[in-house]
């Protein structure tokens, strides 16, 4: 587990935290806030364009750490864990933020590839980095992992049925593996709320600009998220 010196506001250790999605939204606003508290963040992104930019923004770029990787592959996410492992150590932290939604649209008229584009990317994106780091977290019987919700994986929504369903098998998951885990880690269910980013934009419209903006939101949920222990095992949590 990391060992690194106190963050810069003295509070807390500083954290490495591996986060999946940074290339917008929610994933690299919790990139900045973190690295702005002094924590090491490891993210991944598709999107190499995505990723530069981020670096260029962000603190102390060369304590972090940026690469391309595809969730939805699980040759990916195993590259991504042995380069991982071998530059940053095993992360402290882990939150599967890596996400995507439907167009809104009735289910049946969803495409294949869209439908299987949600849960490839929102469930099975999910197992990969769990079948990949957990292995590596349990030797120590240390480690928190966030698996992003939504209050849609909690109630049902018209015209958005596959990333409801994706999010409900968060929830499930979430909830199953926690019982796998040794005493001292923790997997939790968390649900950021509504925030303005490109997904709620597509389901809400214009009205999705009345909410919230991410770097708002990450200054909660990255003080959330650094306060989790191993006591909020299984738990269902919202920022």
């Amino acid at each position: 587990m990391s060992t690194a010196p106190f963050c810069r506001n003295g509070s807390s250790v500083a954290k490495t935290v591996l986060i999946t999605g940074v290339g917008k939204g929610l994933g690299r606003a919790l990139a900045l806030e973190l690295a702005k508290r002094g924590h090491t963040v490891i993210g991944c992104s598709r999107t190499h364009d995505r990723i530069s930019s981020l670096e260029s923004e962000i603190t102390s770029p060369d304590q972090h750490l940026f690469l391309n990787a595809d969730v939805r592959s699980n040759n990916s996410v195993e590259e991504l864990a042995h380069v991982v492992i071998e530059k940053k150590g095993v992360p402290d932290i882990i939150v599967n933020n890596a996400g995507t939604i439907n167009k809104n649209n009735k289910l049946w008229e969803v495409p294949v590839e869209e439908f299987d584009t949600v849960i490839d990317t929102n469930v099975k994106g999910i197992a990969n980095v769990l079948r990949h780091f957990i292995p590596l977290m349990l030797p120590n019987k240390q480690g928190i992992i966030v698996n992003m919700s939504s209050g849609w994986g909690r109630s049902g929504a018209a015209l958005v049925a596959p990333y409801c369903a994706s999010k409900w098998a968060v929830e499930g998951l979430s909830r199953a593996v926690a019982k796998e885990l040794p005493d001292g880690m923790a997997v939790v269910a968390l649900n950021p709320g509504v925030i303005h980013t490109d997904m709620l934009a597509s389901c809400f419209g214009a009205s999705a600009a009345l909410y919230q903006a991410p770097d708002a939101w990450a200054l909660k949920a990255a003080t959330m998220i650094l306060n989790l222990t191993a006591a909020d095992n299984g738990a269902s949590l919202t920022v």
